[in-house]
C-alpha cells in the first residue's frame, strides 16, 4: 500500500507503526485520485501568529520576538522570555526550550518559558528549522540533525546577549524535543544541563515503531514504500504531506480514534492546544533521514553535565525515558509526575513540576540563592 493511504497525522506516526490503525473522518486523508491535493502544503498557515498563544503571559515577564540564523543559515523564529524586573548589568542563567514533535513556540515551549522567566531565567522558546514562523523550504521537513542543531542555534543566540551567562545555559527538550536536545548535548557542551519532558525518542519510534513492535521486514517494506514515495516526489516537483490536523480546532474528539491519537488529538485538535502553525503533516520521506539516525547513542557522554528526565505516572511515552535514563551516566535523575498523562507535561500548569526544574538547573549551575 503507498504511504499516502496511510490515514494517520505525522504527529500519530510512531502509533501507525506499532498497530496499524488509522484514523476515521478526524483527520484529514490523503486523495489518490488527486495529486493537487496531495501537494497542499498543510503548512501553508505559517505566518506570522503572534498574538496566537496557548496560555496567558504572566504580567512578571516580558516576551520579545526574535530571529537567529543556525549554521545552515535557516532563519529560525523565537520568543525570547524574560523577567520584568531584568538587570542588564547582571549575568542570568538561560534555558533553551524545544516544542514537541510538530509544534511552535506558543504552545508548551511558551508555557514553560513564561513560567521559569518568572524564577529568575532568561528563556528562549522557538520554532524548529521549516516550522512555524522559521524559515526553511519545503516547510515541514523533519531532520534529526537540523532539528538538533535548533538547540546549538538557540545556545548561540543566547550567548550573544550581554545579560546571559555563557556558563549557565541549560536545555529543555518537550516531547520529540527531548530526544534532540539530548542528541545535541552530547556534542554540545555548552549546554550545562538538560532537561526532558515527556521524551520521545523519534529516530527510535521511526525505525522500530511504538513499543519496539515492528521487525526487520517490516521495516524493509517500509524502506520499499519510502523509495517508491521518494521517486514520486522527484517526478512531481513536489513533496507528499502526511495528513494534517484540522486547521480549524474542535470542542469534541471524534469518535474512533485509538487511545494515544485520541490523547494527541485532544492537544493539538481542540482549543486546548490548537495553533494554526502546529497541524502536522510533515513530508513523508523525513521518516527516511529520520529511521536512519540514532539520536542517543551517545547519551552517556552528557556526563558529568547532569540530565533529569520527567514523565507521567500514566504516559504512553514513558518507556522512552526509561530506557534513556538507564543508558545515561551520572548525575541523572528520573521524576515521575503523579496522576500525569504523556501530554499533561505539555502545558498543565498544576502537573509540570516547575520547583523541580528550576532547583535542578540552579543546582547545575551553582546558583544558592
Amino acid at each position: 500500500m503507498k504511504l499516502r493511504r496511510r490515514i494517520l497525522s505525522t504527529i500519530l506516526l510512531l502509533t501507525l507503526a506499532a498497530t496499524g490503525c488509522s484514523t476515521q473522518s478526524a483527520i484529514r486523508s490523503s486523495n489518490d485520485d488527486n495529486d493537487k491535493a496531495v501537494q497542499a502544503d498543510p503548512t501553508a498557515a505559517n505566518t506570522e501568529q503572534n498574538d496566537y498563544y496557548t496560555f496567558e503571559l504572566s504580567d512578571n515577564v516580558n516576551r520579545t520576538s526574535v530571529t537567529y540564523r543556525n549554521r545552515y543559515g535557516i532563519e529560525l523564529a523565537a520568543d525570547l522570555y524574560t523577567p520584568k524586573d531584568l538587570d542588564e548589568s547582571v549575568k542570568y542563567p538561560a534555558i533553551v526550550v524545544g516544542p514537541p514533535y510538530g509544534g511552535v513556540k506558543e504552545q508548551g515551549p511558551g508555557v514553560y518559558a513564561n513560567q521559569l522567566a518568572q524564577r529568575g531565567f532568561v528563556v528562549l522558546a522557538f520554532d524548529p528549522a521549516f516550522m512555524g514562523e522559521s524559515g526553511g523550504e519545503p516547510r515541514n521537513v523533519s531532520s534529526p540533525d537540523i532539528f538538533t542543531e535548533n538547540f546549538s542555534a538557540g545556545v548561540d543566540y543566547l550567548g550573544t546577549l550581554n545579560y546571559v551567562d555563557r556558563e549557565k545555559i541549560g536545555a529543555i527538550g518537550i516531547c520529540g524535543s527531548g530526544g534532540f536536545a539530548l542528541s545535541a548535548a552530547q556534542a554540545d557542551k555548552r549546554i550545562k544541563a538538560v532537561a526532558t519532558a515527556s521524551m520521545y525518542d523519534i529516530s527510535r519510534g521511526d525505525r522500530f515503531g511504538f513499543g519496539d513492535t515492528v521487525d526487520a521486514e517490516q521495516f524493509q517494506q517500509t524502506l520499499d514504500e519510502l523509495a517508491e514515495q521518494r521517486w514520486e516526489d522527484v517526478d512531481n516537483g513536489y513533496p507528499e504531506y502526511n495528513p494534517s490536523f484540522p486547521a480549524e480546532a474542535t470542542e469534541t474528539v471524534p469518535e474512533g480514534l485509538d487511545p494515544i491519537s485520541d490523547e494527541f488529538y485532544r492537544y493539538y485538535g481542540t482549543p486546548r492546544g490548537h495553533h494554526p502553525n502546529a497541524l502536522g503533516g510533515f513530508t513523508t520521506t523525513s521518516r527516511m533521514a529520520m529511521s536512519n539516525f540514532s539520536l542517543l547513542d551517545h547519551i552517556d557522554t552528557i556526563s558529568p553535565r547532569p540530565v533529569l528526565f520527567i514523565i507521567g505516572e500514566n504516559a504512553h511515552s514513558r518507556y522512552f525515558s526509561e530506557d534513556a535514563y538507564e543508558a545515561a551516566a551520572e548525575p541523572k535523575e528520573l521524576y515521575v509526575v503523579p496522576d500525569a498523562e504523556h501530554i499533561d507535561l505539555y502545558d498543565d500548569v498544576t502537573k509540570i513540576p516547575f520547583d523541580k526544574l528550576e532547583l535542578f538547573f540552579k543546582d547545575a549551575f551553582g546558583i544558592t540563592n
